[in-house]
């Protein structure tokens, strides 16, 4: 399935729209990487362990989205926007959300 964040796809045509859709993904952050991040923020550098949670998140939010499209029959999404938060539920600690959303089409 093609996917792109541009409302077209140069060079295909679009022949129909399905509709809007979406993935999303939240996963927590356990302790261990919330004590080493925060290491990392004082002496600088990156966080490996968030990005690669992060990544993970993306992949499982992209994968959603493109399974909800291909069962409205589209082959492929366009206008894809990726929005990314961090949430704290009451007492337990900080979570990673993810959301895809973009346009289901059919294209030639």
């Amino acid at each position: 399935m093609l996917k792109s964040t541009t409302p077209t796809l140069e060079g295909r045509r679009i022949i129909k729209y399905h509709g809007v859709v979406c993935g999303d993904a939240i996963l927590g952050a356990n302790l261990f990487k919330d004590l080493f991040a925060s290491i990392r923020d004082i002496v600088g550098g990156r966080s490996e362990a968030y990005e690669q949670e992060l990544q993970k998140a993306r992949e499982i939010a992209m994968s959603e989205m493109e399974a909800r499209a291909l069962a409205l029959g589209a082959n492929a999404v366009v206008g894809i926007d990726l929005d990314y938060e961090t949430i704290s539920p009451s007492g337990t600690g900080s979570m990673l959300m993810v959301n895809a959303t973009g346009t289901a089409v059919t294209i030639e």
